[in-house]
């Protein structure tokens, strides 16, 4: 297993990635082919998939019937219903799950392990209210490179990326493989990684360079 890079998958769960799920992100079904070819990729190249997802309760701080959108959204992702898994063109076989109730972690299946869940209860990933345990998992697998691609792109995706190059983790962003909301700014948060050294890149470009690293 390639230890320095790893894929980075973001929330690609039925509520979001489905017109009838519970905060549908617009035309997020048309990068399902992409994100089936990621998948893909990734097991036959036997490279690490982290995949991190929404894992809500009825209580969680940004969930609300009266959503502003900004930092709080219609409830979303419950925990143990459709709306929380991930569809089938990313769903994780035989992963390491860490919950972001865990009390503990067990480093030896983040090591063995070629996929992992990180449940979150927090936009950001990286905060430790949403799941203690992420930059834990950072700390054990130490990648060099993370190639990110889900939804959605202005919210938290790009908690993703950030936090990955507040670690200096060198990220590149499938720009064909992410889907934003369209109440959101993209383009300040297009200027943002720009500014942090993010590259930009398509399934095609990633597809082409694992090919050629591993003839």
């Amino acid at each position: 297993m390639d230890r320095d890079i790893i894929f980075w998958n973001v929330d690609t769960q039925y509520d979001f990635m489905r017109p009838d799920g519970k905060l549908y992100v617009p035309g997020a079904e048309t990068i399902e082919h992409n994100l089936e070819r990621l998948t893909s990729l990734a097991a036959e190249r036997n490279i690490r998939v982290i995949n991190t997802a929404d894992w809500h309760t009825s209580t969680s701080p940004e969930l609300s019937d009266q959503p502003d959108f900004k930092a709080t959204f219609p409830p979303h992702c419950l925990q143990r219903t459709k709306g929380a898994e991930y569809i089938p063109a990313t769903r994780p076989d035989d992963p390491c799950i860490i919950f972001w109730q865990d009390q503990s972690y067990q480093e030896h299946d983040m090591l063995t392990s070629r996929e992992i869940i990180i449940y979150k209860d927090r936009f950001d990933v990286f905060d430790k209210e949403g799941n203690p345990f992420t930059d834990v998992v950072l700390t054990i697998l130490k990648p060099q490179r993370a190639i990110v691609y889900g939804v959605a792109t202005n919210v938290c995706v790009d908690f993703a990326v950030k936090g990955l190059r507040q670690r200096g983790i060198e990220v590149y962003v499938i720009t064909d493989a992410i889907k934003e909301l369209p109440h959101l700014s993209l383009e300040d948060v297009l200027q943002e990684w720009e500014k942090l050294g993010v590259h930009l890149t398509t399934v095609k470009e990633v597809e082409d360079s694992l090919v050629g690293r591993n003839k």
